[in-house]
């Protein structure tokens, strides 16, 4: 396992014009599929969607936080 704290989003997600991929999915699922690829400093993404919603949010947001105890750390139950 692998993970990082943070990315950069750099230099960014791009739609892919004429998607293959995306013209196969639509074929065969009769709607309407786009792709998108996304490079940060870590990952590359391609993304194939019908619906996409972005959401801006503010620096700092976190909506969950990872322990730094350790691959054994446990969770204490509540």
């Amino acid at each position: 396992m692998w993970g990082t704290q943070w990315q950069v989003l750099y230099p960014g997600a791009k739609i892919v014009e004429e998607s293959t991929r995306a013209s196969h999915w639509t074929s065969a699922l009769e709607r309407d599929l786009h792709e998108v690829k996304v490079e940060t400093n870590g990952h590359n993404l391609t993304l194939i969607f019908s619906e996409l919603e972005v959401t801006q949010i503010e620096p700092g947001y976190s909506p969950f936080t990872v322990p730094t105890g350790g691959p054994d750390f446990k969770y204490p139950l509540l």
